[in-house]
């Protein structure tokens, strides 16, 4: 499995990256994770919603020139549809069994994600109706994938 993850801005605190880390580390038994930080635009203190819409766009083109050709595109979306850990898991299984070896997950930046790069994915995805910042959501994405392929493999990570 190649997994391509595309987020928005860095991750500057040191227990985000440890935790990234660990999930990546462990996430290498089953294929290899590509990461692709892209730098957030640069916003006001107290930005406009043109300026706001203007960096989401922006952020938008660097995110869909990133995207691997042929791969299952996963978006993270407030709106996105909410699947239990089986669930997920049973998704991604099911995209293996039809030939897919490749998926890129996404993550805009604070503000969100371009509505273009919505509409070329596979699947709108929410971790929570509950808010996280972008960059703790990276950590969320990380240990779902792995514990997905982990209830795939018959694991006993998953309890």
């Amino acid at each position: 499995m190649n997994i391509t993850l595309i987020y928005v801005g860095n991750i500057r605190e040191s227990y985000l990256l440890e935790a990234a880390g660990e999930y990546e580390k462990r996430l290498s038994a089953y294929g290899k994770l590509a990461n692709v930080e892209l730098k957030e635009e640069k916003l006001p203190d107290e930005p406009s919603a043109a300026q706001i819409k203007a960096a989401i766009e922006k952020e938008g083109e660097r995110i869909l020139a990133s995207i691997p050709p042929k791969s299952k595109k996963i978006a993270l979306c407030v709106e996105g549809k909410q699947l239990s850990s089986e669930d997920f898991s049973a998704y991604i299984s099911k995209a293996e069994s039809e030939g897919f070896s490749s998926f890129t997950f996404i993550i805009g930046g604070a503000f969100g994600l371009d509505e273009r790069v919505k509409a070329v994915c596979d699947l709108k995805l929410s971790l929570s109706k509950m808010t996280f910042t972008h960059r703790f959501a990276r950590i969320l994405l990380l240990e779902q994938i792995y514990r997905a392929k982990n209830i795939a493999s018959g694991g006993k990570y998953h309890k």
